[in-house]
């Protein structure tokens, strides 16, 4: 599945990966899940990314074959790919900080590890949206997972599962608090099943897709529509006696509606030529920023704002006086996919579904259909929550 231009992808024909390194590994992939973040690159991020380029980070399926120096996975076994290529060794990896990893830092980009599938700004290392992914630092990155269940039990440990883990975690849960989630796609409706689960007495989450809303229901989630709600932390303040959430995970991102201003902006950086497009991404700020406005009025003091969502802008306008009047913490950053793992995978291994996982998938596709899945869950069409391709 390659990148082609904004807002056109198309499923061609490459050559088959190879081992290149001896910490390589070659996968044949089995199921591999499109992200929001791939949305980024689909309409705003094309002057970081060459035609042709191979996208997709969620990955998982069977290892063909390993380097000399690859030893913890052999070929035939199950594997999932974390979206971040991390080493295990270095002094970021040592510390947890897989996302900073040291060995893959790019630094010439001043960005951290390299990702699958995710720009010049990241690597540019082709991802694994095709038949066969070359996974770079196999010594360390691919998870083994039992047989027993289908796929998607298991494909969002390469992301969404860790991700939102992070993001509860990060979110400082303690037990019978409230938090509250912005946005329901796939890493907030993961992130309020987790918060629920580490213990929270309260969720509720904002979003105004339907099936996003109903959804959430299922799962015990107070939901705010904002088809119906102009005032998202006030609805807050009012469900909590005007106390506010005690913790906010803001899961949308440079995605969000509601910016006119900065939607106008986005648009016209990803319509410019190459070379100025990279300087407004880099100097001005140019995200939509309507979901963490909602974060920052939704906490309450001295509570803690978790920022899972993707920003791209440099210089977002952050509301300093009153995030420090409310001596409000601040946690972000891409997910550290291998920290979490042990603390998930037992929740996924049993029969009875704890984070509801098998409740996330909405439309299952062959990789050939990837074109169209694209534009239905960038446009949210037929109810689109989580598409999920076949190779």
């Amino acid at each position: 599945m390659t990148w082609q231009g904004t807002g056109k992808v198309s499923v061609e024909t490459v050559p088959d990966p190879t081992i290149q390194e001896p910490t390589d590994a070659i996968v044949r992939i089995t199921s591999t899940a499109i992200c929001g973040s791939d949305l980024h690159l689909y309409d705003v991020l094309g002057m970081f990314i060459d035609k042709g380029d191979i996208l997709g980070h969620e990955p998982m399926g069977i290892v063909e074959a390993v380097g000399s120096e690859v030893s913890h996975i052999k070929p035939g076994d199950r594997v999932v790919i974390p979206f971040n290529i991390s080493c295990g060794y270095c002094w970021m990896c040592k510390r947890g900080y897989f996302a900073q990893c040291e060995t893959t830092q790019n630094t010439d980009q001043r960005k951290g590890a390299s990702l699958f599938g995710y720009t010049k700004l990241y690597g540019q290392v082709p991802g694994g949206q095709a038949e066969f992914l070359r996974v770079p630092q196999a010594q360390f990155g691919p998870i083994k997972v039992p047989a027993g269940h289908p796929d998607e039990r298991f494909l969002f440990l390469s992301d969404v599962l860790t991700t939102s883990w992070q993001a509860a975690k990060y979110a400082d849960i303690q037990p019978g608090d409230t938090v509250f989630v912005t946005g329901l796609g796939p890493i907030g409706q993961m992130s309020a099943r987790i918060a629920r689960h580490l213990g929270a007495g309260r969720v509720i989450a904002s979003d105004l897709v339907p099936e996003r809303l109903a959804m959430a229901e299922r799962h015990g989630i107070e939901v705010l529509d904002l088809n119906k709600i102009d005032d998202i932390p006030a609805a807050v303040l009012d469900l909590t006696d005007g106390r506010g959430a005690d913790g906010v995970i803001e899961s949308v991102g440079m995605e969000a509606h509601g910016s006119p201003l900065q939607e106008t902006a986005v648009r016209g950086a990803g319509l410019l030529p190459d070379a100025l497009a990279k300087k407004a991404i880099d100097k001005f700020g140019i995200d939509r920023t309507a979901a963490l406005t909602d974060a920052f009025g939704a906490v309450r003091r001295a509570g803690t704002v978790s920022i899972i969502g993707v920003y791209g802008g440099q210089a977002d306008p952050f509301p300093m006086m009153d995030l420090f009047d409310k001596g409000v913490t601040l946690r972000m950053g891409q997910a550290h996919v291998k920290r979490w793992v042990d603390d998930i995978m037992p929740l996924l291994t049993g029969d009875d579904d704890p984070l509801g996982v098998d409740d996330l998938v909405t439309h299952r596709l062959p990789l050939e259909e990837a074109p169209h899945a694209y534009e239905m869950f960038k446009n949210k069409d037929d109810g689109c929550v989580k598409v999920v391709l076949k190779p």
